[in-house]
């Protein structure tokens, strides 16, 4: 496990939709990847009071355990001038999600797009230092490629690591060895880390990044295959620094 490297490394500006890969990504203590989740479309009332934030349920908002059209959709987020862009085919919209109306435009977007999976009017929220995670502590999410490969292996077809949405990949640890390292310490890089639990996968993975359709069914999968749901985890920043792809990931000692 010496050899072990982080293979890449990603950041989800919007909940749901496409992710940003990062050459290099600066981690703070007790902080997500910055930007991470930072908005998040609420599918109907859910509750979100952004002068206080909190910790809500992801079935309060548009995901992709639902709403499996949103892989349909290439997005970019521009940190310098606040714009979402939203490509779907050949039609774009933009929407500038510091502004009333760039967010009014970007919600009339996904008014018309979900509107048979809607609960109410889609709203874009934020709120500053907030990330709309799946865990109510600020994380950050690694994903073993070698327990990808084992459970693609076993399942006989191609399961695309990017389903799991992952901030970090981590190419050279053992296959499923990550299960047993809770409580432990974790390094990244020049970044300290302490394992904070398994992620319990949900029926997200299950779409195709690719092609938007729902075509695996993780979770069962996990059961059937290794009597558990567990497939990456979730870390939390103990020392701050910067890391980069190609550089080390070591496990706990």
């Amino acid at each position: 496990m010496d050899d072990a490297v982080i293979e890449a490394i990603y950041r989800y500006p919007v909940k749901g939709l496409s992710p940003d890969r990062l050459p290099v990504a600066a981690l703070t203590v007790g902080q997500t990847i910055r930007g991470d989740r930072r908005f998040a479309i609420e599918n109907g009332p859910s509750g979100f009071d952004p002068s206080g934030p909190g910790y809500l349920p992801k079935q309060r908002f548009l995901m992709l355990m639902k709403n499996e059209r949103l892989a349909r959709l290439d997005t970019r987020f521009d940190d310098a001038t606040g714009v979402l862009t939203v490509r779907h085919g050949d039609n774009e919209t933009q929407g500038d999600l510091a502004s009333g109306t760039g967010r009014e435009t970007i919600e009339a977007f996904f008014a018309r797009y979900c509107a048979d999976e809607l609960r109410g009017p889609p709203k874009v929220l934020e709120a500053a230092g907030h990330s709309f995670s799946d865990v109510a502590r600020k994380v950050v999410s690694i994903i073993n490629l070698s327990s990808v490969a084992a459970l693609e292996d076993i399942i006989g077809r191609p399961v695309d690591p990017l389903r799991f949405r992952a901030n970090v990949y981590v190419e050279g640890w053992p296959a499923w060895a990550e299960n047993g390292w809770e409580g432990r310490p974790l390094s990244l890089g020049e970044v300290e880390t302490t394992v904070f639990k398994p992620i319990v996968r949900c029926a997200a993975p299950g779409v195709d990044p690719a092609t938007a359709i729902r075509d695996l069914d993780i979770p069962a999968e996990l059961h059937r295959l290794y009597g558990h749901l567990h497939c990456g985890i979730y870390v939390q920043v103990t020392k701050a620094g910067v890391v980069r792809e190609g550089d080390a990931a070591n496990p706990p000692p």
